[in-house]
């Protein structure tokens, strides 16, 4: 079993912080997901304490336009819903979000992710916070900015917020222009400029276009966009010789997966980082790559542990920041350099 250090620890650990620290980010993937549920408010404010500089946030909308903070825009594979809402499923088996007030939505349990096999939920990752276990809520967009922004005012730090829009076109396609909402949102909060401390990302570029060129000129903001980059199917063109050239006209950084950084095919000792990093700062673009868990066997191969997976992203291809479960250990990680 994991050693898990007090929150004193972490918190005290983020006010002696290393120059490494305070140049290269942490950005807590789903909150510290890697103790807590994903996405709840409790491991937000984990993530919080355990000195991350971003947290993310995946965004979908419900039936009557509230903005919740959800991975997936379906609700079974992290909460209770089939359970709470049985028939309510559309013809493929799933429960969209989309199709839930937020009223019906805040009477769920939110839990660690699960898939259902044979009729029993399996937990998805075994080492984690027990499936089904205490009492977790989907929170609102808002709800987790204000947590944020209270906890900046009353412990003197500056924590910013990274959300995600969430599948834009299935959201149009059901009525719903989700972008703007969460351009609205932004701006409520105070989130206006690049200056800002939030990244505004999505994996769709004629959203991001769109955001771009359209939404922020119409709501009156213009916060740093970045481009999310799952695979090199996705658009082959970004991961051509002059891709980030391109890109830079929309974006102000990418978040690749990591796989995309550094070759699947590296060996301990012959470690093959790509030209994407070297590309995406020549041309003005940050590089946030996603995402790094310590669980029993998600470190690859050609790392000894997760410290040395965490070594060879920051100091051997420089990334600036990367997307983490376990915010705690990279904090760490960061400060003992």
């Amino acid at each position: 079993m994991r050693s898990i250090p007090s929150v004193a620890t972490f918190f005290l650990a983020t006010i002696m912080s290393s120059n490494i620290y305070a140049q290269k980010i942490v950005i807590a993937h789903r909150g510290a997901s890697g103790y807590l549920p994903e996405h709840t408010l409790e491991a937000k404010a984990m993530a919080y304490a355990q000195g991350a500089h971003y947290i993310e946030q995946d965004l979908v909308m419900t039936r009557d336009d509230n903005l919740i903070v959800l991975h997936d825009i379906t609700l079974d594979r992290t909460t209770d819903v089939d359970e709470k809402f049985p028939g309510r499923a559309r013809s493929d088996g799933r429960y969209y979000a989309i199709d839930f007030t937020l009223e019906e939505i805040r009477t769920l349990n939110a839990t660690e992710a699960f898939r259902t096999e044979n009729g029993e939920k399996v937990q998805a990752l075994s080492q984690r916070f027990p499936l089904g276990k205490g009492s977790f809520r989907v929170p609102t967009f808002q709800e987790e900015i204000e947590m944020i922004q209270g906890l900046n005012i009353s412990t003197g730090r500056d924590v910013g917020i990274y959300p995600e829009i969430k599948q834009p076109a299935f959201h149009r396609q059901e009525g719903k222009d989700i972008s703007t909402r969460v351009v609205e949102v932004l701006k409520e909060y105070g989130y206006t400029s690049k200056s800002s401390k939030v990244f505004l990302q999505t994996f769709d570029y004629e959203e991001l276009g769109l955001i771009q060129k359209e939404i922020f000129p119409s709501v009156g903001i213009e916060v740093s966009l970045i481009m999310l980059i799952g695979n090199r199917s996705d658009y082959p063109w970004m991961l051509e010789s002059d891709g980030m050239s391109k890109l830079a006209y929309s974006a102000d950084g990418i978040g690749p997966s990591y796989n995309l950084v550094v070759d699947r095919a590296s060996e301990v000792g012959d470690i093959r980082v790509t030209e994407l990093v070297t590309q995406a700062h020549g041309a003005g673009l940050a590089v946030h790559p996603y995402t790094f868990r310590a669980d029993p066997g998600a470190v690859p191969d050609y790392a000894g542990s997760f410290e040395e997976l965490l070594d060879i992203h920051y100091f051997q291809a420089d990334v600036d920041g990367l997307f983490t479960d376990f915010p705690d250990r990279v904090v760490q990680f960061l400060q003992s350099r």
